[in-house]
C-alpha cells in the first residue's frame, strides 16, 4: 500500500492536523514506512508463540492486603455538604 498527497491529507484532516504543502511528501514517506512495517509484522509466524503481558516473565511482588488506616467515614461525612445513606449527594450536570 503506498499513500498518496491526497491520502495525507485525509488523515491530516480526519485527524485535524494543518500541515504544510511542503511537508506532504515527508509525511507520505514516513506514513508508507510505518504501513511497511506493519505488514512485515503481519506476515511474521506467531502459532507457536504464547501471549505474555510482559516479555521478561516477572512476577509482581504483593504486599499483605490488610487494613492500614482507621475508618473515618461519620467525619469525613460530616463536613460534606450533602450526604444520604452513607454516600455523598452532588448536584446533577447530565441531564
Amino acid at each position: 500500500m503506498s499513500l498518496d498527497k491526497s491520502d495525507v491529507e485525509k488523515i491530516a484532516h480526519l485527524a485535524r492536523l494543518a500541515i504544510d504543502e511542503s511537508t506532504i511528501p515527508d509525511y507520505a514517506r514516513d506514513l508508507n514506512n510505518i504501513l511497511n512495517l506493519v505488514e512485515q509484522m503481519s506476515a511474521v509466524n506467531t502459532d507457536a508463540v504464547s501471549p505474555m503481558a510482559h516479555p521478561l516473565d516477572a512476577h509482581q511482588r504483593l504486599r499483605e492486603d490488610v487494613v492500614s488506616e482507621t475508618d473515618q467515614r461519620e467525619l469525613f461525612q460530616s463536613i460534606a455538604p450533602k450526604t444520604d445513606a452513607g454516600v455523598y449527594l452532588v448536584p446533577q450536570v447530565i441531564e
